[in-house]
């Protein structure tokens, strides 16, 4: 489900009522870093403890009021990127620190001091391109590329760090000790919640006191940003200053509204700015509560003019300042200096992974609803799809199917002989994906409950008992999924044995795992709930669903001896997820969540309500060309079937399902791309034109891959559509019509059949293995069209050789071919030529 609440209309109103949400001011440690303002930084760099090491360069810097020590250091990592670490130097206790989302640790290069005097540390990359010039006082940091600034850090000095305490009943009340945030009377502790904070009739209890982090970083030259998902704003960030800043918290919002900061399911702590010549990105590692406030405005900039007595021209350029503040943990970032998009993806990927190769079924169309009733239902739908001549791969079940909200079960009545069910699938070639949800009900008799309790695989709340929350089953408990130990015990209830009706072709939907607690605190886990090792839920919201995700991915490749590729869709996400499977995104406008390579879906025909059959005829044709291709619905709403809206608009839904499978080659191309070059399959105009101004702020259509431009048609009874068709030297045709697309303004080059040239790849394998990764067991073919030759050839992907199409051409043949001047389409006819056969067309 896309939703929570929908079971008891009391839990459904609870959802859908925004004030049991938190707005900006009235989140404690945003409060609390507010009132610090741009201005004169009191961090003092004490460039005299300046170590330099192969691994990184590290100094302190001092506050000047309170004297707390903190450490820096800096790296420079392989391919354009620097990290920025800024730590206590003596903290009371070990702060949190991300786990598990960098695949590993970052290789890194020795940075040298090319300057340390004046006030000033010079350190320079070892191409020498880039330049990080720290400021002793006040302390802030440059990045510099060929000596132009594009980013700086603390030069706005909201440089902010709470340093860890004892409580305040364990130390002298000293004005030394109340430097957090200034006061520490009763009613300003209240206000500014230090030690604990109210919401409504929840309490939160700060074990360990204030630790926000927070920083500000200038963008020089920029005022298009992009990312930090998952928000449905528009696909440009917008200013913050009049309003709520970015939130990045994992909620489940339900029924949420569009053109809103306030964070759902899931997050990504990646923020990407572009201009013509360059793009440059922020990956902020900290997995608590996050906000992200943004201001761009102009500066003045001296003009170069070849008189030197000439230094009044001036220009307005553009800056954009963005402060990241998180609730606890330390500062760790990530510079992605690009300079390209595409090299932004590949940094990323470096550091977080990439997308996971999908097993080919999964790209096909999905079936699903809040709920398909039991095995006679599912048997009905599966042959109305073979009735009416629609394809589809998966059918989903959702919450009903178990046996009373106990997952790895069945309900014993509706789903008798689940096997004997998903064999009918199977001899179809379908498959079944159901859901599994990270909450447990609270019996006794359900043998995940009873050892989870037994083993302590639960989250513990603050007082040292198991966390108890409501949720599907009732009262409910939530396993600890950070704790390796759980996540190794989670992936053997998958194995077939243990999973009691299930067979290889069963798949996995996590949802409800931001996580969902119906009568939480923003209907979710308590913030001073306990994890493995002690650590409080605070630090580490934003990683339960990614590591659900993790154990449920691992439990699927288990179960097949390491064999099959498994499909796992999860709702709640952070940077690294992209590893394991897809993320469920409840909206693919905006855009901005493929900057992450992830699947991005909108339960066609919409989650809630009953859509009139255009708009729904609409979906489908939209939904086709996404990443993820699911029907979805409520159980409140009518049934949707696609061939439930009378005769014509079931042509018109099977002829975009068809589509579907017709492009299904080149977005399984696609996702291969995306898997070993970290290449988007679903991209903003820009990043396809990034010197074209006019796409920058394009949301109403956008590519697939780097061939096909997407505009879905979204208003009601629509004649017609302004499409922007970017670029000056692309020819442009119609998917459907195999015709040129006529020049409107923006197609100004006339391309004849001498002069075309274009290219395109094909990848190929089982569909479902590990085959085309341990023995190189696919093929990928590289086409070309230059000089009126058309070839075919192997392509050598990362050093390595397929282990498939090792084929020669046939003889030469001549075959007749038609051209159409108007369309400018060739076509060629009964070729017999082989998929796996290196061939070159000649046209004389």
């Amino acid at each position: 489900m896309e939703a929570a609440a929908q079971g008891e209309a009391s839990i459904q109103d609870e959802a859908v009522d925004k004030s049991n949400f938190k707005e900006c001011n009235q989140i404690a440690f945003y409060r609390r870093q507010k009132l610090l303002h741009p201005g004169k930084s009191l961090y003092r760099a004490l460039l005299d403890t300046v170590t330099l090491s192969d691994e990184n360069v590290k100094f302190q810097i001092i506050h000047e009021e309170n004297k707390v020590l903190l450490q820096v250091e800096i790296y420079e990592i392989e391919g354009n990127i620097f990290r920025l670490k800024i730590n206590e130097a003596a903290p009371l206790r070990a702060r949190y620190e991300v786990p598990d989302v960098l695949i590993k640790e970052p290789t890194t290069q020795k940075l040298s001091v090319s300057q340390k005097e004046g006030g000033v540390l010079v350190l320079t990359s070892v191409n020498e391109d880039y330049k990080l010039r720290v400021t002793e006082n006040p302390f802030q940091v440059e990045l510099q590329f060929k000596d132009e600034t594009v980013m700086s850090m603390n030069s706005n000095g909201l440089l902010y760090f709470e340093h860890l305490q004892p409580p305040p009943s364990d130390r002298k009340p000293t004005a030394e000790n109340e430097e957090a945030a200034g006061d520490s009377s009763k009613d300003n502790q209240e206000d500014l919640g230090l030690w604990q904070e109210k919401f409504g009739s929840f309490l939160d209890i700060k074990a360990h006191g204030p630790s926000s982090v927070g920083m500000d970083f200038s963008l020089h030259g920029f005022d298009h940003l992009y990312g930090i998902p998952q928000h449905t704003e528009s696909l440009l960030l917008k200013n913050t200053s009049d309003g709520d800043a970015y939130r990045l918290y994992n909620l489940d919002i339900f029924g949420h509204k569009i053109h809103d900061k306030i964070g759902i399911y899931g997050s990504v702590p990646l923020l990407i700015a572009h201009k013509p010549d360059r793009t440059s990105g922020i990956f902020w590692l900290n997995s608590s509560e996050t906000l992200v406030d943004i201001n761009t405005k102009a500066v003045a900039e001296h003009v170069p003019t070849e008189s030197a007595a000439d230094i009044s021209k001036q220009r307005a350029v553009p800056l954009t300042d963005v402060r990241w503040m998180s609730e606890s943990g330390i500062i760790d970032v990530f510079l992605l200096m690009g300079p390209t998009a595409f090299d932004i993806f590949k940094q990323f990927a470096q550091l977080t992974g990439t997308q996971a190769l999908p097993p080919l079924f999964s790209l096909g169309y999905h079936q699903c609803r809040w709920n398909y009733e039991d095995e006679q239902d599912v048997k009905a739908v599966d042959a109305g799809f073979d009735e009416h001549d629609i394809p589809y791969d998966v059918i989903w079940l959702d919450i009903e199917h178990t046996d009373g909200k106990r997952y790895f079960t069945w309900d014993k009545k509706k789903f008798q002989n689940p096997k004997k069910m998903q064999e009918l699938l199977r001899k179809k070639k379908r498959k079944l994906v159901v859901i599994v949800d990270p909450h447990i009900k609270a019996d006794p008799m359900y043998t995940l409950y009873s050892q989870g309790k037994e083993k302590g695989y639960f989250v513990k709340d603050r007082n040292g008992k198991d966390f108890e929350g409501i949720c599907w089953p009732g009262s409910s408990y939530y396993l600890d999924f950070t704790n390796p130990e759980v996540r190794k015990w989670y992936a053997d209830q998958f194995a077939f044995k243990t999973y009691k009706g299930s067979t290889n072709i069963l798949f996995v939907w996590n949802d409800m795992n931001e996580p969902s607690v119906f009568k939480g605190a923003e209907l979710t886990m308590q913030k001073d709930a306990v994890h493995y090792n002690n650590w409080e839920h605070r630090e580490l919201h934003n990683l339960y669903g990614f590591y659900q995700q993790m154990a449920t991915a691992e439990g699927l490749i288990k179960r097949s001896s390491g064999k099959e590729r498994p499909f796992v869709l999860t709702r709640s996400f952070f940077a690294g997820s992209q590893k394991y499977g897809k993320q469920g995104l409840a909206a693919c406008l905006p855009y901005r969540f493929v900057f992450f390579s992830l699947a991005c879906n909108t339960d066609v025909g919409g989650f809630i309500g009953d859509p009139e059959p255009e708009l729904l005829v609409r979906w489908y044709q939209a939904g086709a060309y996404q990443p993820f291709f699911r029907g979805h619905s409520n159980m409140k709403s009518k049934r949707r079937e696609p061939w439930l809206f009378g005769e014509k608009n079931t042509q018109i839904i099977r002829e975009a399902i068809r589509e579907r499978y017709v492009l299904l080659p080149y977005l399984y191309t696609l996702f291969y791309r995306a898997h070993t070059e970290a290449e988007p399959v679903m991209r903003p105009l820009w990043i396809e034109f990034p010197e074209k101004l006019e796409t920058f702020g394009v949301e109403d259509e956008y590519m697939l891959g780097n061939a096909l431009l997407v505009y879905p048609v979204t208003d009601k009874e629509a004649k017609a559509v302004n499409v922007l068709l970017p670029g000056s030297e692309e020819v442009w045709y119609d998917f459907r019509k195999f015709k040129r697309m006529e020049d409107q303004g923006t197609l100004k080059i006339p391309v004849t059949l001498e002069n075309a040239c274009a290219v395109g790849e094909l990848y190929l394998d089982d569909g479902h293995s590990f085959q085309y990764l341990h023995k190189k067991q696919f093929l990928y073919r590289k086409f070309t069209f230059h000089k009126n030759i058309l070839s075919s050839r192997r392509e050598v992907n990362g050093g390595k050789e397929t282990g498939l199409g090792n084929f020669q051409g046939g003889k030469e043949k001549e075959v007749v071919f038609t051209y159409d001047t108007k369309t400018a389409v060739l076509i060629l006819e009964n070729l017999a030529l082989r998929i796996d056969s290196d061939w070159e067309i000649c046209i004389k």
